[in-house]
């Protein structure tokens, strides 16, 4: 898969975002790519120097994807069904590419719809890009390193 420069970000890295298999564009900033597993303390009667930790379960936070505004209403129209009760999960990736154009890893997440929407802040005093973001809430993140 060959990416285009306008996707370029930060130096020679690049990313896309794709959703059930399709790509939905270049995106300025992703984050929430996190997993943390919740613990918890277990004291042993006796010993008094450390507790046990005792798994709770893993939390996955929201992804937040950032972008400048486009012609495209593919993720305002998710975000409008969902709004609407009629909620579509999608499973994606978020890509990363080397300077080459090669695919280095991606994160897959699962079973992931839109609760969050936010339009860009427009001022005509400024001349910055008009950024639109969407939030997912998803069941699981997954990291595949390619060799």
């Amino acid at each position: 898969m060959k990416v285009s420069k306008s996707h370029q970000v930060g130096g020679a890295f690049r990313f896309l975002v794709e959703l059930d298999g399709l790509i939905v564009g270049g995106f300025s900033e992703v984050s929430g790519m996190k997993s943390e597993i919740e613990v918890k303390p277990f004291w042993e009667g006796g010993l008094n120097t450390h507790p046990h930790y005792m798994i709770q379960h893993t939390k996955y936070p929201n992804i937040m994807l950032k972008r400048g505004i486009t012609n495209s209403s593919e993720l305002w129209d998710w975000y409008s069904s969902a709004v609407q009760g009629k909620i579509k999960r999608k499973n994606g990736s978020i890509l990363l590419h080397n300077a080459e154009g090669k695919e280095m890893c991606r994160w897959e997440f699962t079973n992931a719809f839109p609760v969050k929407w936010n339009g860009p802040d427009l001022n005509a005093a400024s001349s910055n890009v008009a950024i639109e973001s969407v939030e997912l809430v998803h069941e699981g993140l997954k990291t595949i390193f390619k060799k």
